[in-house]
């Protein structure tokens, strides 16, 4: 009988995955996150890079304080300051660890770090060796790992686990490798490195080449036992792993793969869709596990199929993942509905609500029934989203109130009432060549900030034709990257709300004392 492996989920959401270009995260939004992912089961949650600003510390920090059942971590250069705010970030959770990282290829030493081998060694030692004078566990990872000589590789290895390192991550940092090689270079590592046996092996995978998951397993097939992977795959570039699609894998094909995880797979769609709104980042349709189309069958064959037998052409139950076949379209409360009863489904989404936020959300549903017929389970987590993850103690944009009129020439005139960071009011009135246009041409010249939409998208929460409209953007403000999201039973509503979310997002973040820095581990 094959032994069975536990693998430990190391997740990278609110890290690599928040590096996403346009993904901002306030610190409330992060913790959200944190939450979901504590009752998805991760072993560890990697919070963020405490030395890259004074907000990620602050939400890594907040983090570590809170959750409790998942081990929280932190990235780190090999740099003393930057650990040293990792301590200070992480120390009151109650089992801090330390992800510290240097870059060990030829091109990463020759171009980037102007180091020889030795150097290299010897300050990824001297940072372990700091490290583990605040941490217990200590996480070194080789950047670009599947770039450099083997040999080097097996020799830094032994030097950073004498030192004090606990785990070793050899990521694929560009997505350049591929199955057979990534699990050659673990091979390799198991049979090499004399003291291997004093640390546990990860993956760390890019999705460039469309391998992650793949390339992950193959890690895992051949000695790793954790696996750093993200929800919905997010992160640099193409991403990173899909958790979803490697935790799916190992259990639908445990008969290839001897492996088990600590997750509680129906949490997944939950997860899925928690990062997916906070992010701004869309699942596609098609997406593996948790796109909408994963369990659609509209091909005659495949329908008849379905009826006889579900086996036929699905091999993953819908309910495995926590999706329901008619759970967007239920209804389940009313105009009627007392506080009571909606304070009671606010439960049942395990999202903590402060009576206060519990007060306005109450509100806000009950302005959306005196307009929608059939209120649903995502109308009421998008009301509770938009609540709970509101930065309305920042000095801000606020949208009093809007018209849009089409003239007899075809142009569209708009006009917004809005109150500005400084609490004046403000009207503008402008005309343009749509609707949309006209409201966003009319916003842009109320802003103080120098703004650019850069992406558009509108889409419909639930179904029916008076289901809530969401809409997200993705803007440049004064050179930088910001996404919003607004929600609205209008749809011009939903979004003039997300334009001027993205810009509160780019107030918030300049409260930030540091500038940020970004990494690619």
């Amino acid at each position: 009988m094959t032994d069975i492996t536990d693998i430990k989920i190391f997740d990278t959401t609110l890290r690599d995955g928040e590096q996403s270009p346009g993904v901002n995260l306030n610190k409330q939004e992060k913790l959200e996150i944190a939450k979901q992912l504590e009752r998805l089961g991760v072993d560890v949650i990697e919070a963020g890079f405490p030395a890259s600003s004074e907000g990620d510390f602050q939400a890594v920090k907040l983090i570590a304080d809170t959750i409790k059942k998942s081990s929280v971590t932190a990235l780190a250069r090999t740099k003393k300051h930057d650990i040293d705010r990792a301590y200070e970030a992480l120390k009151n959770t109650p089992s801090p660890r330390i992800h510290i990282f240097l870059a060990t290829s030829p091109i990463h030493r020759e171009f980037k770090l102007k180091m020889d081998k030795q150097q290299v060694i010897d300050t990824s030692v001297e940072m372990v060796k700091y490290s583990k004078t605040l941490f217990n566990e200590v996480e070194w990872s080789a950047e670009d790992a599947s770039r450099t000589e083997l040999p080097f590789l097996a020799e830094i290895i032994e030097a950073v686990i004498e030192a004090g390192a606990s785990i070793i991550n050899l990521p694929d940092t560009v997505g350049y490798t591929t199955p057979e090689e990534y699990g050659e270079m673990f091979r390799y590592v198991s049979e090499n490195v004399p003291n291997i046996n004093q640390a546990i092996l990860s993956t760390h995978c890019h999705n460039d080449l469309g391998m992650a998951v793949a390339n992950s397993i193959a890690g895992i097939e051949n000695g790793a036992t954790q696996i750093e992977c993200s929800i919905n795959g997010i992160g640099e570039r193409a991403g990173n792993a899909a958790l979803e699609e490697i935790a799916v894998a190992l259990h639908i094909r445990g008969d290839a793969y001897p492996y088990t995880t600590n997750l509680n797979l129906q949490e997944i769609k939950r997860s899925s869709d928690v990062v997916a709104k906070l992010t701004g980042m869309t699942v596609q349709p098609n997406k593996a596990i948790i796109g909408r189309n994963a369990y659609a069958h509209e091909s005659g064959i495949h329908q008849d199929g379905m009826l006889k037998n579900a086996e036929t052409y699905e091999i993953i139950s819908p309910a495995l993942v926590g999706v329901s076949a008619d759970s967007a379209n239920t209804l389940f409360l009313g105009k009627h509905s007392g506080r009571h009863a909606f304070k009671d489904k606010v439960k049942s989404f395990n999202v903590e609500l402060s009576d206060e936020e519990l007060s306005a959300a109450f509100k806000n549903f009950k302005a959306l029934t005196d307009h929608k017929k059939e209120v649903t389970d995502d109308d009421i987590y998008s009301i509770i989203m938009e609540i709970k993850t509101d930065a309305s103690n920042i000095e801000r944009y606020v949208l009093d109130n809007f018209y849009v009129n089409y003239e007899q020439d075809g142009q569209t005139k708009a006009h917004i009432d809005v109150v500005t960071p400084a609490g004046e009011p403000v009207s503008h009135e402008v005309t343009g060549s749509g609707s949309v246009e006209a409201l966003y041409k009319a916003i842009q010249e109320i802003l103080s900030e120098s703004t650019n939409l850069l992406d558009y998208q509108l889409s419909s929460v639930g179904g029916g034709k008076d289901a809530l409209a969401e809409s997200r953007v993705q803007i440049n403000i004064n050179g930088q990257k910001f996404s919003g999201r607004g929600t609205a039973q209008d749809v011009l509503a939903a979004s003039a709300n997300a334009y001027f979310n993205a810009v509160n997002r780019y107030l918030m973040s300049e409260h930030a004392t540091e500038p940020a820095i970004s990494v690619n581990a």
